[in-house]
């Protein structure tokens, strides 16, 4: 019995092949690099560029032992490149309509604070809907370069500045002035937020180093506070494993260390007094279509993060003061 031949690879589907991986290799600076997203060996990415340039009869990257860099013909082709992939994603979800699978990778940055637990569930999910997606779980407080990193979309606390970046806001996060007992032990309490800035600081500079804003929720008074901080970290958990050495006051997510208001290693300082909620955003760069992968996780994120911030929110604030 004679063996059916597989069927052929469409001339199209290779072309896009070769341009996926040309954009991919530009994106993540090397070969090398690329091989280990794109999940293949880097013989085969060098072996598909060589096909893309010679389909073009173009050179498109200039490359040494050391360096790899753009021709003049390369750059040209980088920028049509990711328009057409960025549209033929269009065109296949589309034309598939909204139930379409996610297949491909995607690179996400995520801070630690949510990306080690709270979206662990979220993420499973995304990928159970989606079993031919693969995901690059970035851990980084910011995403630095997208480009040049392959990188997707990231998810940020705090304010999105970059205008050349689309910022979708899914959450706030509620903060607290936390402390161990050791900090106030044999002083009265605060009792206004005019009686911290005597007090021990620590500080993350991306969001407070030398004054906090505090709102009182039943009168709406507003408290500019200067403090001068003991500690200052980039770090969010480093902050809060100082607090519970005793090394000072901290404003942090209370849900963070919630098992530390449980057991009273930590306690909340003026609990009516409370600072601007952080909000929480996915950022992508801006473009003129968005893959389906994207859009869809975009999606998915919409819904699971105000769940989880309005959870472990309740779970804290219901701990006993």
């Amino acid at each position: 019995m004679k063996a059916r031949a597989s069927p052929a690879r469409s001339p199209t589907a290779d072309r896009i092949e070769l341009i996926q991986t040309f954009v991919r290799i530009v994106q993540a600076g090397s070969l090398s690099a690329a091989a280990a997203q794109m999940g293949t060996s880097q013989p085969t990415i060098s072996r598909r560029l060589q096909q893309l340039e010679r389909s073009l009869g173009l050179r498109l990257l200039q490359r040494s032992t050391h360096a790899m860099k753009l021709t003049e013909d390369g750059e040209r082709c980088f920028e049509r490149a990711k328009e057409l992939l960025s549209g033929w994603d269009a065109f296949e979800s589309d034309l598939r309509g909204a139930g379409v699978e996610a297949s491909g990778s995607l690179r996400v940055v995520v801070p630690h604070a949510f990306g080690q637990k709270q979206l662990i569930g979220p993420l499973a999910e995304f990928m159970r809907r989606h079993p031919r997606m693969t995901v690059d779980w970035l851990l980084h407080e910011r995403a630095s370069d997208f480009i040049s990193q392959g990188i997707d979309c990231a998810i940020n606390v705090g304010e999105v500045t970059d205008p050349s970046l689309v910022a979708i806001k899914l959450a706030e996060v509620p903060r607290a002035l936390l402390v161990a007992p050791s900090v106030v032990a044999g002083h009265p309490l605060p009792a206004h937020p005019r009686d911290l800035s005597a007090m021990p600081w620590l500080a993350l500079p991306s969001f407070y180093r030398r004054q906090i804003s505090l709102r009182h929720v039943g009168t709406g008074e507003i408290c500019e506070v200067a403090i001068q901080p003991r500690l200052t970290t980039d770090n969010i958990h480093a902050m809060a494993h100082a607090a519970l050495e005793g090394l000072g006051v901290c404003l942090i997510s209370a849900w963070l260390v919630q098992e530390h208001l449980e057991n009273g290693s930590l306690i909340e300082l003026l609990p009516d007094w409370q600072a601007t909620p952080l909000p929480v955003s996915v950022s992508y760069p801006q473009a003129r279509f968005y893959p389906a992968r994207l859009r869809l996780f975009v999606e998915l994120m919409r819904e699971a993060m105000p769940v989880a911030v309005n959870a472990a929110t309740r779970a804290s604030r219901s701990t006993p003061r």
